[in-house]
């Protein structure tokens, strides 16, 4: 089979060849044909044809391989293979004529045969290619259109790209182009005519039955898609996009790629400009170890620091399954990576030192926590063991064995934190801060908002209730949260892990909160429904622990920018390591024991702005666990 196909290549170039051949002697003779008026040539010329042609036959076949002619295939021949065409061409000729002018009587040559011979020879190479690709790929143009009639948005080179594999796949029938850019109103794209911008979708949809919209600008802003998305709601259409231009990296646009428009694309931003070389200078060639490397953060930390070729990535992770599957999926992305799974949990001392003295890891991204707020409301003690106690396994393991770098992954619930969840990372900043001051290990702590999709967030929970026919829970119409992508918030992460010096906070800017509200109403509109017609959106009332909105930093930590516009740095704040230390035993003890109300206690000592400082209050998550004590629950 692969002799054959091999075969079949090397005739179809030699084929190519002996045509573009016999183009020399025919193109030549035409010229001179020409140059007579199509009359007889003289015999003193017909002699100074056969000696040029002796020149030209070498000299042009020369300058064909070298060109590279035949590095394509006529089936798809393009612009590209005509400017090679035409470089061969011209320089033959330049050189035959040289050759001519130095070993032949000028004379015998009229100049105006080397006007006449290149552009000939130029036509019937390029005229053959094109002719024989338009005959392969002529029924694609005569066949009756057929497929979902759809417009498509953005005529620029990702709606050119588009609509070329359209015609070929006739998945979809292309009506026309739209385009906010007046200037681009009235002309044709391989055929389509751009009819118009957003304005007149509503009529131009009405008038040419068209149902779906499909978004060909994958540079596109959140304004602009949001635009668009909530017209073609508004009309009860469709809405495909292609994927941004991140996601789009060295990939031909297809119809393939063509995709839903998600609330990821709503509520996405202009694509964060990294600092590659920084990020691959601490990453490659390293030992690089990731906790819970099966989260969702942690997963994605794994694929971008993949990219970064380490010379060892250890994913440690307490989840069997999350082990296995994105184990599972970086052998099959990047086969040559030298890759450890290793089961454990950032709680046990002697499984975290082995793992560190194994492998010896220059960098470590923590990024195992419970982050679940109602959770941890009602299992505090497991809270504080996994947030508090985990991190501070962790970052004494770094310490004790001479890791260069540890980078700790927090949340903006840290700030001023009105639950258990909150506490607990702050009070991890705060340890990894403070020995930061008396470590060779440089401890950067990296704090941002919510994560679209991410494992817990609300995204999948309204998607499951739309699914099911709702109503849709909005704890409160008033109640706002800041949203990044995954993709985006990890980019960050690597980035303040290479300008960190030790016992930063960096926030990641995080842009304008969202109303959790109008984000139900974006999502039941995506899904092809009516906002309280098909689906009601329902408010519960806040849940314990949770507030109307969050910060990104306290009064005390004021932040400052730094050299990257999407990274802002908070001031350190500095306790008494012993006292601090002390604490944490305190702390340590007190959720070993079960025992609530100390627990809350030394997490207000810790963190006095937790629940606004009120030691002497008893709040009603403590009455609670009082409860849940005396009935023998597990809190």
């Amino acid at each position: 089979m692969i002799k054959k196909y091999l075969g079949r290549i090397l005739f179809t170039k030699w084929a190519a060849f002996a045509h573009d051949f016999l183009c020399i002697p025919i193109a030549l003779y035409l010229a001179f044909l020409l140059r007579f008026n199509l009359g007889p040539i003289s015999d003193q010329y017909f002699i100074g044809f056969q000696k040029m042609l002796g020149i030209a036959l070498p000299v042009q076949i020369t300058m064909y391989w070298l060109f590279g002619l035949y590095r394509g295939l006529w089936r798809f021949a393009s612009l590209p293979d005509l400017v090679r065409i035409v470089k061969a061409v011209f320089l033959g000729t330049l050189l035959t004529a040289l050759v001519a002018v130095v070993f032949l009587k000028v004379a015998l040559i009229p100049r105006s045969i080397f006007i006449l011979y290149p552009i000939l020879l130029a036509l019937l190479l390029s005229g053959s290619r094109f002719l024989y690709r338009y005959s392969r790929d002529r029924h694609l143009y005569l066949k009756v259109k057929e497929g979902k009639r759809v417009f498509i948005f953005g005529a620029g080179r990702a709606g050119e790209s588009l609509v070329r594999d359209i015609i070929s796949s006739q998945k979809y029938q292309s009506v026309g182009f739209l385009d906010d850019d007046i200037k681009r109103h009235g002309r044709e794209i391989r055929g389509v005519r751009v009819l118009g911008g957003l304005t007149d979708l509503e009529f131009l949809a009405r008038r040419l039955s068209v149902g779906v919209v499909l978004l060909a600008i994958p540079s596109a802003t959140r304004a602009t898609i949001n635009r668009i998305v909530n017209e073609c709601a508004r009309l009860g259409l469709k809405c495909k996009t292609l994927p941004s231009v991140v996601e789009l990296t060295g990939q031909k646009i297809e119809v393939g790629h063509l995709r839903p428009v998600t609330v990821n694309d709503l509520l996405g931003r202009e694509p964060v400009q990294l600092d590659k070389k920084a990020i691959s200078r601490y990453l490659q060639g390293k030992n690089v170890l990731v906790t819970g490397g099966g989260g969702s953060i942690g997963a994605e930390l794994c694929r971008q620091i993949s990219q970064a070729q380490p010379n060892r990535l250890i994913i440690f992770e307490h989840g069997e399954y999350n082990l296995y599957s994105i184990e599972h999926e970086l052998r099959g992305s990047f086969p040559d990576l030298n890759l450890v799974a290793v089961l454990g949990d950032v709680k046990i001392v002697n499984r975290v030192e082995w793992t560190f003295k194994t492998f010896s890891p220059d960098v470590v991204f923590h990024a195992a926590a419970y982050k679940h707020v109602p959770m941890l409301e009602k299992n505090p003690a497991e809270g504080v063991f996994n947030n508090v106690i985990g991190t501070k396994v962790i970052a004494d393991a770094a310490d004790k064995f001479g890791v260069q770098r540890f980078v700790m992954v927090s949340t903006d619930k840290a700030v001023n934190p009105a639950n258990v969840m909150g506490a607990t990372k702050r009070i991890a900043e705060l340890y990894c801060q403070n020995l930061a001051k008396r470590s060779n290990t440089k401890f950067i702590t990296t704090r941002f908002g919510n994560v679209l999709g991410s494992a817990g967030s609300v995204v999948p929970l309204f998607e499951k209730q739309i699914q099911a026919g709702g109503p849709v829970t909005v704890t409160h119409k008033d109640i706002t949260r800041y949203f990044m992508t995954i993709p985006e918030s990890v980019g960050l992460i690597l980035q303040a892990g290479s300008m960190g010096k030790g016992s930063e906070i960096y926030v990641l800017e995080m842009g304008e909160p969202i109303l959790i509200k109008d984000l139900a109403e974006q999502m039941i509109r995506l899904s092809g429904h009516a906002v309280g017609e098909d689906i009601q959106i329902e408010y519960t009332g806040l849940r314990p622990g949770e507030k109307l909105y969050e910060e990104i930093f306290h009064d005390s930590e004021g932040l400052m920018g730094t050299e990257h516009p999407k990274l802002q740095l908070s001031r350190s704040r500095e306790v008494d390591w012993e006292w601090l230390t002390h604490e944490l035993e305190e702390l340590r003890i007190s959720a070993q024991s079960r025992d609530i109300v100390q627990l809350i206690k030394h997490l207000r000592n810790i963190v006095p702005e937790f629940e606004g400082g009120s030691r002497g209050k008893v709040s009603k998550l403590e009455k609670s666990a009082v409860k849940l004590r005396v009935v023998g629950g597990g809190a």
